[in-house]
């Protein structure tokens, strides 16, 4: 994953010396030994796992790694289980903000009595609208409390000075996924949308709505949003930084929405009236329209909308129900809602992620794990090192200006060095609802008040029980929080073949991320700027158009095939991790001599193996389908058999001839980096 101030943002998702004791390789059982490596790897690592091991109904995929994850949220579950059993911790203090929070979610019947009451008042004050300066008081207030509609602020490094940080203005408020659901004519998207209506009417008569009229808010709704959407870039649009660099001087923004009265905006968020990033200019001018020309009362029923599409999981059951019925089952292709605990322990973590991350770490990071990822990433930095120096398409002032950026790469580890200490927000259980407001609130402050000021390197994206990980371009970091740092992808018992071939792939990924066909277009610095001279970069082109070719050819179901271009820089990061990895793993082993063969299996055949049963996922079509539209990630046997049939390392661990489907021809072998 990479992450960054702007939604190009590709937000996923180890020992070199093995404890003392007996070690473990692979899992031999997953194996599929009726597999055949060279043929298909992903079926071959975790064939068996995944035939004896079915997705669960209330999830859209499953392997070890998903596994991981939900059993992660037990552990979690477990810390509010003991954190929500005391009520005497000291007010505002990490155990009871956390631990409260957790109760009152938990507390199902209190939630369910209320019904709708909760958002009434939102819908009211929506509904009450009369003119131009109510609809801006009702989108600020919706603003302060995270519901970003129309468009999105959020705090982010200037991307020409990423030592400071500004605002950027996104472009949002859509219902469904992205723009295309509203406007291309493949029957999946023509059956979304007459699902999408039927879910519409289904929340507004949940709120107490008459149905006749119900239907006709979602037409209007509908309508609304297919505005914004006709607006909106595509996803691989989104991937092009330089497309959202638009710096918009304050002064500038009434020339650009001259209906909305920014200097009162800005004012009542709390931020400094400096100079902005527009991502959208194109957006923001259909918003200006919208605001000038569309009638106020589809104003009303637009953002009453709103109100009700983010606030429906924390209703009661009946609008649960509703959003995963649509979201969950339809989009997704789940059957059955995950059960509340683990919705509540989502939950927590998203709003108070780092006070409940201090006791997360506390039970599941010791020291000594932090200390062995650091020399990992040690080795896989210098092996990228390596890479760069011994690439033969680069001419050397490119080289020199490649290991400068490199050299400039900062790894977050596990957890912040100083947690968030949510001064100010109060938690209670005797309402669940205005536990999800005081935190949302307090969230949105605490990004808003980073704007005008120097860029603070300390603060992370993601909380510490988190299973993923992230490159931020701006910032030239490699984040690994401690959820993702557990068995399988990173476990002291292991070998080392298989810690580097679990997570040492994904810290290759992250550091091949600030050279990918993004990140590759910030410097040493963090700064949007060019460092390439023009012939490496047509030589780059081409070898990132290889990537964008190969995937072009893999196909979900007929018809449906990935878009080489929307899944370019994930596919950059897991061939170019793969191959990272495996050199930090050689490196690692210098002066200690090869490890074993464990269970038939060769070291080098355990760190490939060791990827393929960590990123094994089965999928369920449906999820597919949507990730296939709009995820910039491809779906696991992509990338499972995607990088791997590039790299000469793999033919030889599994001795795969050279005609074999697991070994692209050589005139067809794509290597970046």
């Amino acid at each position: 994953m990479i992450r960054s101030s702007l939604p190009l943002v590709v937000l996923l998702a180890a020992s070199t010396t093995a404890s003392a004791g007996a070690v473990h390789g692979i899992q031999p059982a997953d194996v599929n030994r009726a597999g055949d490596p060279c043929t298909d790897f992903f079926d071959y690592a975790n064939g068996t796992w995944r035939k004896q091991n079915p997705i669960p109904d209330y999830m859209d995929r499953w392997s070890r790694r998903w596994q991981s994850g939900e059993v992660n949220k037990e552990h979690v579950r477990d810390i509010l289980n003991e954190l929500s059993a005391r009520t005497d911790w000291p007010q505002g203090s990490a155990g009871q903000l956390a631990g409260d929070f957790y109760a009152a979610c938990m507390d199902e019947s209190r939630i369910d009595a209320l019904g709708s009451q909760p958002v009434q008042p939102w819908l009211a004050e929506a509904g009450a609208m009369q003119n131009n300066a109510d609809l801006q008081r009702m989108i600020g207030k919706l603003h302060d409390v995270g519901v970003f509609v129309p468009f999105i602020v959020y705090a982010g490094e200037d991307l020409h000075e990423p030592t400071q940080t500004v605002a950027h203005f996104y472009a949002g408020g859509l219902g469904m996924p992205d723009r295309d659901y509203y406007l291309k004519p493949e029957p999946r998207f023509v059956e979304a949308r007459a699902k999408y209506l039927v879910h519409v009417a289904k929340m507004f008569e949940l709120a107490g709505v008459a149905p006749a009229q119900a239907q006709q808010n979602a037409q209007t709704v509908f309508a609304f949003e297919k505005r914004l959407a006709e607006a909106s870039f595509d996803n691989v649009q989104m991937r092009d930084p330089k497309l959202l660099d638009n710096p918009t001087a304050f002064a500038d923004l009434p020339k650009l929405v001259p209906s909305f009265d920014w200097a009162k905006y800005f004012d009542a968020a709390g931020m400094p009236r400096n100079a902005v990033n527009v991502t959208q200019p194109k957006f923001m001018r259909q918003v200006e329209k919208e605001l000038a020309t569309t009638p106020i009362a589809q104003w009303q029923t637009y953002l009453q909308w709103q109100v009700l599409n983010n606030a429906a999981d924390s209703l009661s059951t009946p609008f649960v129900e509703e959003n995963f019925a649509f979201n969950g089952k339809f989009l997704a292709g789940t059957t059955q809602i995950k059960p509340r605990w683990k919705r509540c322990a989502e939950l927590t973590d998203s709003q108070l992620g780092e006070a409940l991350g201090q006791k997360y770490v506390e039970k599941y990071f010791p020291p000594e794990a932090k200390a062995r990822m650091q020399d990992m990433v040690k080795n896989i930095l210098l092996a990228m090192d390596d890479t760069i120096r011994e690439i033969d398409w680069m001419d050397d002032a490119t080289k020199q200006k490649a290991l400068e950026k490199r050299a400039t790469f900062f790894p977050k580890l596990g957890y912040p060095d100083k947690f968030k200490d949510y001064k100010g927000v109060v938690v209670s259980r005797a309402s669940a609802w205005d536990n999800v407001m005081a935190a949302s609130r307090w969230n949105v402050a605490d990004v808003r008040s980073q704007i005008g000021k120097p860029t603070d390197r300390s603060r992370w994206g993601m909380t510490p029980p988190t299973s993923n990980a992230y490159y931020n371009p701006s910032q030239n970091e490699i984040v690994f929080p401690a959820g993702i740092l557990q068995p399988p992808a990173f476990d002291v018992n292991a070998t080392d073949a298989v810690n580097y071939g679990a997570i040492g792939v994904v810290i290759g990924h992250e550091i091949s991320h600030g050279f990918d066909d993004q990140g590759a277009q910030f410097d040493a610095q963090g700064r949007l700027a060019n460092w390439w001279t023009p012939k490496d970069q047509t030589q780059f082109a081409a070898k990132g158009q290889c990537v964008v070719d190969q995937f072009e050819g893999y196909f979900i179901e007929p018809g449906v095939h990935h878009n080489g271009k929307l899944v370019l820089g994930e596919s950059i990061g897991d061939l170019a991790g793969a191959k990272l990895a495996y050199r930090g793993y050689l490196k690692s082993r210098e002066g200690k001599g090869p490890e074993p063969t464990l269970d038939g299996y060769t070291p080098e055949q355990q760190f490939f193996i060791a990827w393929g049963q960590w990123r094994g996922d089965e999928t369920r079509l449906e999820t597919q389908r949507s990730m296939i539209q709009g995820d910039p990630h491809p779906i696991a046997k992509y990338r499972v058999n995607g990088p791997l049939s590039n790299l000469p390392a793999f033919q030889q661990a599994f001795q795969c001839k050279a005609d074999a489907p697991m070994v692209r021809p050589a005139k067809d072998r794509c290597e970046v980096w």
